[in-house]
């Protein structure tokens, strides 16, 4: 039996940008059983994949001793494939009949460009995700066909690709006053959820005469329940984050707002997925200056399936 490792990203973001490359390499290696090495956040996003057979959670530590367990626990496989997008050593130490690293740190231009380069002809990985029917159902239970969904991200984990809540209400209540009702998405922890909590109490406050007040989804729950959660959902609008990356590979109409982060390196990749950017050099431009109405403007344009568009505001 052919089993690959293939070690990737800590970040969510980052994982499922790679996404892409593992979709290859089920295309490429059918019957394959892959094991995924990735960080903490991005474990449960792998799990449901039907050819990832185990996922090893790569936990930060000292001295760089989380390369050395991962090392421990895959130096008794022999590998048909390695393919690392840490750039870490630990794949040059493990036995396997083909190799392939991605040198890490950070270099311009697109991360999915970077992952092209992996295989030949160099086309677009584009990423997916990965669902149980379980997970569909209760989906389905939650988010029911009844209302139409427009999905809120108003979190990030840098204070600086936070666009301001205030900003968030007003396209929220926009939202509403079109018929559809709000879903809150946020990572997990406490702070995540108190940096959600002034749009969740503002929405649900302006929705209940309408009988469409926000849906507050929590923090908590597996990558594969949110991925099919968004599937649900009409339209996505939130901060660049790992959020923004699955909303786009889910498929969903997915509008990314960027302020000092750079839109060139981390743009969601998808056949409906938009970015907005705040007006000033790219990288040093403050979030707080994309206006409310360039952000709508780009949502009519979501709403009418006018293909993709990536803008400057």
């Amino acid at each position: 039996m052919k089993r690959i490792l293939f070690i990737t990203a800590n970040r969510l973001g980052d994982a499922v940008i790679s996404s892409g490359v593992l979709a290859e390499l089920r295309r490429l290696h059918p019957d394959a059983r892959i094991t995924v090495a990735c960080g903490p956040v991005a474990a449960s996003y792998f799990e449901p994949c039907p050819s990832v057979d185990r996922v090893i959670v790569v936990s930060k530590k000292r001295y760089d001793l989380h390369w050395l367990g991962l090392w421990w626990g895959c130096v008794g496989t022999f590998w048909t494939r390695i393919v690392d997008l840490r750039g870490s050593g630990v794949s040059l130490f493990l036995p396997t009949l083909h190799r392939r690293i991605l040198r890490g740190g950070r270099r311009p231009g697109a991360r999915i460009g970077h992952l092209a380069a992996l295989f030949r002809g160099r086309k677009t990985l584009m990423p997916e995700i990965w669902c149980r029917p379980e997970q569909v159902d209760l989906a389905a239970e939650i988010l029911p066909a009844t209302r139409r969904y427009c999905a809120l991200a108003p979190t990030a984990n840098w204070e600086g690709k936070i666009w301001p809540a205030p900003h968030f209400i007003e396209v929220g209540r926009a939202m509403q006053a079109r018929g559809l009702t709000p879903v809150i998405f946020y990572g997990p922890g406490e702070a995540e959820k108190a940096l959600a909590q002034p749009v969740i109490e503002a929405l649900a406050a302006s929705g209940l005469e309408k009988g469409r007040g926000a849906i507050d989804l929590g923090g908590e729950g597996s990558l594969g329940l949110v991925g099919a959660l968004l599937r649900r959902c009409a339209l996505f609008v939130g901060n660049d984050s790992g959020l923004m990356h699955l909303s786009a590979a889910a498929g969903t109409p997915t509008l990314g707002l960027f302020g000092p982060s750079r839109a060139s390196e981390y743009a969601p990749t998808g056949r409906k997925a938009h970015f907005v950017a705040a007006p000033g050099p790219e990288g040093k431009a403050p979030i707080a200056g994309l206006a409310v109405a360039t952000v709508l403007a780009e949502i009519e344009t979501l709403l009418a399936g006018e293909g993709e568009a990536h803008h400057d505001g």
